[in-house]
């Protein structure tokens, strides 16, 4: 059953050893959960740079309102776009992202 998940030579070398089969396992768990999570952090980083993005009028999540407005500040293009935890979209579709620890915890100080 676990052995799909196995390679050709793993499969293999643990066919005859369960306790062999259970550490290939364990050890392709552990390149899987640090690949996932390496995947989590670029998302988070990622829609960082977009949440802050100051050359953009508006955003996905926030509407475009000063897209078509003609009087485009220089100051409000160059200042860093203040957002709330709760607006990391992407980050929070995963248990696992380290958004989901930060919105816990903001959660946590407000209560």
């Amino acid at each position: 059953m676990f052995s799909s998940f196995l390679t050709g030579s793993e499969q293999r070398a643990s066919s005859s050893n369960p306790s062999a089969m259970i550490a290939a396992l364990l050890c392709k768990r552990a390149k899987l959960h640090e690949e996932l999570r390496n995947i989590e952090k670029q998302v988070y980083d990622m829609e960082t740079m977009y949440l802050q993005d100051p050359s953009q009028c508006g955003n996905v999540l926030k509407g475009f309102e000063g897209f078509l407005s003609s009087t485009k500040s220089s100051t409000l293009l160059k200042r860093s776009r203040k957002f709330q935890p709760e607006d990391r979209l992407f980050s929070l579709s995963s248990a696992t992202s380290p958004a989901v620890c930060i919105l816990s915890v903001y959660i946590m100080l407000l209560s």
